[in-house]
């Protein structure tokens, strides 16, 4: 029998739990209207202001939409507004919203002002009717309540202002500020004729301001610690002033920003920067992957461990484990007050914490509620339990959603979640063990649960064919199969349809199950199962370890490193199986909804390591509902939001906001007409009709007709030209198909060929090169004019990247992009559609034009790519003749559709592309 520290081992023991046993689970039942949580919002005319502060003389379109959005926003509307990228509609965001904030603010500090005099009118009135005496003390006692109330309130916000205002306007941060305004302004200087010396003391003084601040801030924050004199009468008066500062942390109303990534919201809090409202308090929140500072911490693989690695340091805090050096209280309240007082991104933020060793995550989230924006990602807001676990409260707040074309796919994906047979496997070896080695000292109750624990995973192993003695790797099927069911059926062919899942839920939330499976796996290394039996491996030393690596060659080494990073390049790797109960848990959830919001995708494959259980959500109203029912207004916005009605069935209607509250905005592109052309190539040059179907796509006379094009484009389009293909896959056999026949060497006489890598972390170095390329042939106005670059839909450089000017003259979409017909979610996601929406005006199914919409908001977010700012122009090319029909080309943005050519013969498009360039070659 190994023996252990029964100190050390407490920590890795479930508590005793006291769960009611009798108490049934009531779910409840989805709302069929959302409330208005401001009851008394006023639907008469409202007082949009006729301007706006804003950095230039804002263009039409960006007055209308800041115009709509404070509209919006005071009314408590749920608004889509739609702005083609290049339009500014990031800057129309932040000034539209923070214009409309600042007069709420001052509005209710006027309301508080004006409150108290009617309060004490009230209060000294007598009434016509003689009242009881029971009901005038109610009355009273009810009046000065309120009166208390309102003083308090008007108390705590102008303590938080003056203490901000006071930091603000410290010497220690004018010095800051002139400082980098020197720096700012004298930039181009220090960087051309300035010596290193000048630009070096400029940093040093900078870094020296900061360390002033830091220790200003923390001397300051001293005040609240150093004990007083005691006296026993102030006992009350300490409990006020305690009460007073609860108060000071309420969070106020403020403006919850979302994008879909890191880059996208430091772009966002940039564009904040160069506002007019310098003295906007922001927040940006992000993941502990990514603001982490704790080496020890940010080395763990997974963001699931990551996280638990997180929480168990801030718990373990004694001699022997004093927790996370990071995390200290009087060190994160200052990096608080410095962020609210500094506008910063996720970057600056993790830069600012390295330097005062505070953890950034934390000291951001302590920062939450006296911020005016809070700037953070999709998932954090979209997943009720991660926003109540991050403190974020938007009731009474304003959301806006920033580029929100994919909301719908975004929210089903979220809470979509997939297991493996590996997985569920290892986590019943783990638990096995862990009750093994604990059984005599686990209460009855931790024992029955953690054996029910057991039987659901032995029960759901067994869906896939698989046993729980045996090893993942070892185990094999007959033969492969996909199958569908909802969720009851699942329940039903797993045995677990009696099974009261939100009871084990609990247990396992409240016991910290996975935390203290995976504390226990480790202390005393993972167990493994082998030839038909678990046992649990003895710890490995350092010595042995490293004795161990020094036995492997170096090339079998290399090579599996070699192996690995192609493996990761084509399919996503797996970062929960250090700690899989984390993702049974999730999936347990999952199984928790209701019975017509999801489906189980049982994929059970010849190998048993490969098969998989997934949760997929097909309605994602029932997530959002929680967002739609306590933010003030919400705004879902984006270049390319069509079609709307999509947002309007799925999202808003199916999660009961009336058409009453819904409001549109959509607005044309700032450049004029000329400067834009959009061809559909429905011929190519030997007259061959272009479909890019799956059945014809692959024709040789389709590929060679394709590459005619391009040769001929590539001798009169300067620049840039961005090629998107439907798929990696197509991409590919193009390029093998172009190599044989020559078409790639006759391209490269006029443009150097870049292609879209599948790995992420070459797509900068790809598209720099890609840049360069274009650079040195205007520059040297050779025979080769520039480059082009062929992509794919849906790839790195579908979204979020700018290919302004010569970097995108032409943009080529080749053939529509359906997604796979055959899919087994996209085909019950059809289906669900079909049974629960109507058709459409045409007469189609809601599944069929889902169908559609998808492949439409791809093309436009491809196509989108170009247009960038006002002075640019470029050409588009749709590669099909489907593009000519109405229920393709209706769904184009409007600023491309209604400019759109449709020539009959390819020689119609030679004749317009040279036309078109001319003519701005001219006016350049």
């Amino acid at each position: 029998m190994e023996e252990f520290d029964d100190d050390e081992d407490d920590s890795l023991l479930l508590a005793a739990m006291e769960v009611d046993e009798v108490e049934e689970v009531k779910i409840k039942s989805e709302a069929t209207e959302v409330k208005n949580v401001i009851n008394n919002l006023e639907e008469g005319p409202v007082d949009v202001p006729e301007t706006f502060p804003f950095p230039f003389n804002p263009y039409d379109i960006q007055k209308n939409f800041m115009r709509s959005l404070y509209e919006c926003l005071e009314r408590g509307k749920v608004g889509v507004f739609e702005s083609p990228t290049g339009t500014g509609k990031s800057l129309s965001i932040i000034c539209g919203a923070l214009k409309w904030l600042r007069d709420f603010q001052d509005k209710q500090r006027k309301k508080l002002e004006e409150s108290i005099p009617d309060t004490r009118k009230q209060n000294s009135s007598k009434e016509e009717k003689e009242l009881d005496w029971i009901s005038q003390f109610a009355a009273k006692k009810e009046q000065e309540e309120k009166l208390e109330k309102i003083k308090l309130e008007q108390e705590a916000i102008k303590k938080r202002e003056s203490k901000l205002k006071e930091l603000q306007n410290s010497n220690y941060f004018v010095r800051k500020r002139k400082l980098k305004s020197k720096l700012d302004t004298d930039f181009e200087e220090l960087m051309g004729s300035a010596s290193e010396d000048i630009k070096r003391a400029c940093m040093e003084e900078l870094k020296a301001v900061d360390l002033e601040v830091d220790q200003a801030l923390l001397d300051k924050e001293d005040d609240d610690v150093v004990l007083a004199d005691y006296n026993s009468e102030d006992d009350e008066e300490g409990k006020q002033k305690q009460d007073e500062d609860n108060d000071e942390e309420e969070t106020i109303t403020k403006i919850y920003y979302c994008s879909r990534t890191h880059s996208q919201l430091s772009q966002f809090v940039r564009e904040v920067i160069k506002s007019p409202y310098e003295d906007v308090r922001v927040v940006s929140l992000g993941s502990r992957q990514n603001m982490c500072i704790n080496p020890a911490v940010k080395k763990l693989s997974s963001l699931n461990l990551i996280n638990d690695r997180c929480l168990e340091l801030q718990q373990k805090k004694s001699k022997k484990k004093p927790g996370c050096p990071f995390h200290k209280q009087e060190l994160l309240h200052v990096f608080k007050d410095k962020t609210l007082l500094e506008v910063a991104d996720i970057e600056q933020l993790v830069t600012t914490g390295k330097q005062m060793k505070a953890c950034p995550y934390y000291g951001a989230r302590y920062a939450v509620p006296q911020a005016e924006i809070v700037a953070l990602p999709y998932n954090t807001l979209l997943h009720k339990s991660t926003r109540e676990a991050c403190g974020i409260k938007i009731s009474g707040s304003i959301v806006i959603i920033d580029e929100a074309h994919n909301l719908l796919e975004t929210i089903n994906n979220i809470h979509s979640i997939e297991i493996t047979a590996g997985q569920m496997v290892k986590a019943h070896c783990q638990l096995s063990q862990y009750e093994k080695k604990f059984v005599s000292r686990l209460t009855a109750k931790n024992l029955m649960y953690v054996r029910q624990i057991l039987f659901v995973l032995s029960h759901l192993i067994a869906v896939l064919r698989g046993k729980t003695n045996y090893t993942v790797d070892s185990q094999t099927n007959d033969k492969s199969d996909t199958s569908l069911l909802n969720l009851n059926e699942f329940l039903f062919r797993a045995q677990l349809d009696n099974f009261n899942m939100f009871k084990l839920l609990r247990y396992c939330q409240h016991s910290q199950m996975s935390k203290k499976l995976h504390g226990f796996v480790e202390k005393y290394q993972e167990p493994e199962c082998q030839s038909g039996e678990q046992t649990c491996t003895k710890p490995v030393s350092g010595l042995t370890k490293f004795l161990q690596e020094i036995k492997t060659p170096k090339d079998k080494v290399d090579m599996k490193t070699q192996n690995e990073e192609q493996s990761s390049s084509d399919q996503p790797t797996n970062t929960s199986m250090n700690s899989p109960l984390m993702q049974v848990e999730s999936f347990l959830g999952a199984l928790t909804n209701a019975d017509k919001d999801g489906r189980i995708v049982v994929n059970k494959q010849v190998k048993l390591s490969q098969s998989s259980l997934k949760f997929l959500m097909l309605n994602p109203a029932v997530h959002f509902v929680s967002v739609l029912q306590e933010a003030r207004a919400v705004v879902v916005a984006g270049g390319t939001m069509q079609p709307v009605t999509e947002f309007k069935d799925q999202l808003f209607h199916a999660a009961g906001i009336l058409p009453s509250r819904i409001m549109e905005f959509s607005c044309g592109h700032i450049i004029p007409g000329h400067q834009l052309l959009p061809l559909v190539v429905a011929t190519g040059p030997s007259g061959i009709p272009l479909e890019f179907t799956f059945q014809t796509r692959e024709k040789p006379q389709i590929i060679e007709e394709l590459g005619r094009i391009l040769i001929n484009i590539c001798n009169v389009v300067p620049g840039g030209i961005i090629c998107f293909f439907p798929s990696y896959d197509y991409e590919k056999l193009i390029y093998a198909a172009w190599e044989k026949n020559a078409v790639l060497s006759k391209i490269q006489t006029k443009k150097k060929i870049f292609r879209e890598p599948k790995r992420s972390g070459l797509a900068d170095q790809v598209l720099t090169e890609y840049s360069d390329s274009i650079k040195r042939s205007m520059a040297w106005q050779g025979t080769v004019t520039g480059a082009i670059l062929m992509c794919v839909v849906g790839g790195k450089m579908s979204e979020g990247i700018n290919f302004s000017d010569d970097l995108g003259r032409c943009v080529v979409m080749v053939g529509l992009p359906y997604p796979n017909i055959h899919s087994p979610e996209l085909k019950e996601k059809m289906n669900y559609l079909n049974n629960h929406f109507p058709k459409d005006k045409e007469g189609r199914q809601a599944g069929q034009v889902h169908y559609e919409n998808l492949c439409m908001k791809a093309v436009n977010q491809s196509i989108g790519r170009a247009i960038r700012h006002k002075d640019d122009y470029a050409s588009i090319l749709l590669v099909d003749q489907r593009f000519s029909k109405p229920n393709v080309c209706n769904k184009l943005p409007q600023w491309i559709s209604k400019h759109l050519q449709k020539p009959e013969k390819f020689s119609a498009v030679m004749q317009a592309l040279p036309k078109f360039f001319n003519s701005h070659k001219v006016k350049s």
